[in-house]
């Protein structure tokens, strides 16, 4: 049983050739028998889906060292432009550049060059020759340095790179014969500035997000000359993949569904607080008992970040089978623990993976530019809501999958008996409702009025988060006052509550339901949904009646922030016979210009 795992082992690939799947997870590599689950290759979607990426801040392909090495195989490019073209009056042409540089580079700044062999003894633990740069480092954190005076040691229970994690039992004061998890880092392996910084950032995050049901609970953090000690709660029901395997690969719906709900639910937690995971996968949830019913946790936040509202990471951490299509593309936001969570829940009910390939380069190809399988047994058997809830969690476009709070209230979870948190994503959308053109708010409160029951579900319960007043408005103290009942100091870390500051338009007025509505849905959330034509066609009839109105090309363009280059597209968008937008301008104004015409906008 592990309880905490340090940082996966990565694998460089030197020739951009395929390599096969090295260990994802820090532990040692599970045995043929401990395959995890049967391996279905994922259907191509090549020809449905053009390249270039449909990723709106995506700026190319990016290496991706942990839990698998070279992210773009060969022949696997987001842009044309990237491949080297062939040369006629060369027998081979160029082949493309290789990622693998790339790769080493992000390595070597995370982890340190990689030593040679020492030849003779193999040295006493710490007692590594370190080169200049080790020996220059501050591996001082200002922790406690009293580790084996509150704390004794027991077993080993899991081994990582970094370090390795034993049982414990408290020696005085409260935690006095607790039984306990400590995770071990040893400072010899901290060779560069990043791996320190992940160190204390991983303490920081466990020290400001403990106290929810479903994350392992952090006690303290201690040091000495060797090592950095990670005090936690032990959790003795061993890992979710061990689970899986002992269930032959798979869960029934409902089953699968007390798992979801658990994994959900401290993700959106974590989410609002301004803090992504980077790592969700079976082995990072641990049961608390041998229990069937025993609650699970969140562990191993070692690869965890804050990130503020409108940020963009680009950090080439995760692991293979588990990565978002956007964490190739090397510019990802909280959406891509949702993609994880998408994948989880594909193996919780079919027990297999919806990516997979005999190496990480096929791997990563098929993350870009296939379709999961839902044909094959048992997905036929499978409900049409579980399904859909896949689906929308495995969408390659982030901006249109669920969040975290929004999962909660889809068909296949709702239910009365678990709470829906208050998301982030409110707050994003409403604030770019407040900054819109009157045009603008028009059309999604068109849009609003065409919202199916399972939407407005979802919308109603985040408008009650806000308590809205006696006369059943919200204003911006409403909003403000929803932070602070849900904030941690990991939120003030990630300064999330800097949203409020560009929300101010609600100081000067209160909003209804029916305007928070328009305010707080997402087009392309809706886009991805099976009835979006018939949405769109109800919304524009309201559209018609109260909002449509002549408008010119060169004001659309300043609508939409493009220059004069796009009035050949957006002239399709206009009615001749009376100057307004037509039904296709109507559902191309709501979703915008994306940065794939970025060429028209104004520099």
């Amino acid at each position: 049983m592990g309880q905490c795992y340090g940082k996966t082992i990565p694998s460089v690939i030197d020739d951009g050739e395929d390599r096969p799947t090295s260990a994802v997870a820090d532990r040692p590599p599970p045995t043929p028998s401990r395959s995890a689950v049967k391996h279905t290759p994922a259907r191509s979607s090549a020809a449905t889906s053009p390249w270039p990426s449909p990723y709106p801040h995506g700026g190319g392909a990016s290496p991706y060292p942990h839990g698998g090495a070279s992210p773009l195989p060969g022949g696997v490019s987001p842009s044309p432009g990237r491949s080297t073209p062939g040369r006629k009056f060369f027998k081979r042409p160029f082949p493309p550049p290789s990622p693998a540089k790339h790769i080493k580079a992000s390595l070597v700044r995370r982890f340190g060059k990689a030593k040679p062999p020492l030849e003779g003894p193999i040295p006493e633990d710490g007692a590594t020759e370190g080169d200049g740069e080790d020996q220059s480092l501050d591996k001082n954190f200002g922790y406690n340095k009293n580790f084996g005076a509150k704390y004794d040691l027991g077993k080993e229970v899991g081994r990582g790179h970094f370090g390795h994690t034993c049982q414990a039992k408290g020696r005085k004061g409260d935690l006095r014969d607790v039984p306990l998890a400590v995770k071990i880092i040893s400072k010899a392996k901290m060779t560069t500035a990043i791996s320190i910084e992940d160190v204390r950032r991983e303490v920081k995050i466990l020290k400001a997000l403990s106290g929810h049901k479903h994350l392992v609970r952090f006690y303290d953090a201690c040091e000495d000359t060797n090592n950095v000690y990670i005090v936690m709660e032990l959790c003795e029901g061993g890992e979710l993949l061990d689970r899986i395997l002992s269930r032959g690969g798979r869960y029934t719906e409902e089953d699968a569904k007390v798992i979801v709900l658990q994994i959900l639910s401290v993700v959106a937690f974590c989410h609002l607080q301004g803090v992504v995971h980077r790592d969700l996968k079976p082995e990072n949830f641990l049961f608390t008992s041998r229990n069937e019913d025993a609650d699970m946790k969140l562990i191993d936040f070692g690869l965890s970040d804050f990130i503020r509202p409108e940020e963009r990471l680009n950090d080439i951490v995760g692991s293979a089978y588990y990565v978002a299509p956007e964490v190739l593309h090397r510019s990802y936001s909280l959406e891509a623990d949702i993609w994880s969570i998408g994948v989880i829940t594909y193996i919780l009910l079919c027990g297999s993976r919806p990516f997979w390939a005999r190496t990480e380069s096929g791997i990563f190809r098929a993350v870009l530019r296939a379709d999961p399988n839902f044909d094959d047994l048992p997905w036929p058997s499978v409900s049409p809501e579980a399904k859909d809830f896949v689906k929308r969690l495995l969408n390659k476009d982030y901006r249109k999958r669920m969040t975290a709070a929004q999962a909660l209230t889809h068909p296949w979870l709702r239910s009365e008996n678990h709470p829906v948190p208050l998301d982030i994503l409110i707050y994003k959308l409403v604030k770019s409702y407040l900054h819109a053109s009157p045009f603008k708010r028009a059309a999604l409160k068109a849009l609003s009025k065409a919202l199916t029951e399972d939407e407005l579900c979802y919308l109603r319960a985040q408008f009650m988060l806000l308590e809205p007043n006696n006369d059943g408005r919200v204003s911006l103290d409403n909003f403000k006052m929803a932070l602070v009942r849900n904030g941690t100091d990991a939120m003030t870390e990630s300064r999330v509550p800097e949203i409020l500051n560009t929300m101010t338009p609600l100081s000067y007025r209160k909003m209804d339901f029916e305007e928070f509505c328009a305010a707080a849905i997402s087009t392309y959330q809706l886009e991805a949904l099976e009835g979006w034509e018939q949405i769109a066609s109800t919304a524009f009839e309201h559209f018609e009646q109260e909002g449509n109105r002549v408008i010119s090309l060169e004001e659309l363009a300043r609508e939409l922030n493009v220059g004069p280059t796009a009035h050949t597209i957006l002239r399709d968008w206009i009615r001749s016979s009376d100057g307004k937008l037509s039904l296709l301008g109507y559902t191309k104004f709501l979703h915008g210009v994306t940065l794939r015409s970025a060429n028209t906008r104004h520099r």
